[in-house]
């Protein structure tokens, strides 16, 4: 195998994220006093390059930050963590997307708030060919969505392995499957016409995505390829926090796939065993740095 460092291109959201933890949701006029806070970069394509940069690999992020304060502070963060990010608004002044965030202190249960990717229009960048010509796979989260179609239509063209993070469906979404390779999606990624997981690994795999899995919180993610299918059971550990959890599996995910070649049913599987084991070990911690700094 080679011993390179594998590339990873990620492609989508950069948010900047408030994390408190609280004894409970405060209701309508109430206030209350969190127990812990963290602020960090997030969004689920930064998290994602995070986890990969924290496994051994090269990650760099094509997304939008912007030049305001908040938006410096979650780049400078990405830095300190070694992810390339590629700031597509880097003349705009507007704040970034910041998520606000609480997660209840007994459950590890989060509520979130935040304007996603609403605030930029990106364009692709000119010298996109040669971003994915360096990269050995790219992620995309379904978050800025023109540059995002793109990249996965270049990527597919030189032939560099296609990942989707399906958190939920966005408008868009139907473009960006044609260039799909692997798709790993959350119980909430409903396409039309779909109820249930295995109605979703039915619509993927019919609209050309080989691989393809659902992930359901502590149960088993199941999946499906071109020579069946299967489930992968969730480790179960004491939960912290579910905040991140869906990207951390796939920064893993991807950094497992990178240096395959030709997948198989046993590669996927396996990949995906490993994913669900580096997520849970995040949902062990509060916040979604944490666990970066456990053994």
């Amino acid at each position: 195998m080679n011993s390179r460092r594998p590339r990873g291109l990620f492609v989508g959201l950069c948010t900047l994220d408030v994390i408190q933890l609280v004894d409970h949701v405060p209701g309508a006029d109430q206030k209350l006093t969190a127990r812990e806070q963290v602020v960090a970069a997030g969004g689920p394509a930064a998290n994602a390059a995070v986890t990969f940069g924290h496994l051994g690999g090269a990650a760099r992020l094509l997304t939008g930050i912007g030049s305001h304060p908040l938006g410096v502070a979650a780049a400078a963060e990405l830095r300190e963590l070694g992810v390339a990010a590629r700031d597509l608004a880097n003349g705009s002044t507007q704040p970034p997307a910041v998520s606000s965030i609480l997660v209840t202190a007994s459950t590890g249960d989060r509520a979130v708030a935040s304007t996603n990717a609403s605030g930029f229009r990106l364009a692709p960048p000119r010298d996109l060919d040669v971003l994915v010509a360096d990269c050995d796979i790219v992620e995309f989260d379904g978050h800025h969505m023109e540059p995002a179609t793109e990249t996965a239509r270049l990527a597919r063209a030189a032939g560099r392995r296609t990942v989707l993070d399906g958190g939920s469906w966005k408008p868009g979404t139907e473009r960006l499957l044609p260039s799909i390779d692997v798709a790993v999606c959350s119980a909430d990624f409903r396409p039309p016409g779909t109820h249930t997981p295995a109605d979703v690994l039915r619509f993927l795999r019919a609209h050309g995505v080989r691989w393809c899995a659902v992930s359901r919180g502590g149960r088993p993610i199941e999946w499906a390829g071109p020579e069946g299918g299967g489930t992968v059971d969730v480790p179960a550990v004491r939960v912290a926090d579910t905040l991140g959890a869906g990207d951390v599996l796939h920064g893993a995910l991807t950094h497992r796939l990178a240096p395959q070649g030709d997948l198989t049913s046993y590669g996927f599987e396996e990949a995906l065993r490993f994913a669900a084991g580096v997520a849970s070990r995040a949902c062990a911690t509060f916040g979604t740095r944490a666990w970066l700094r456990e053994p």
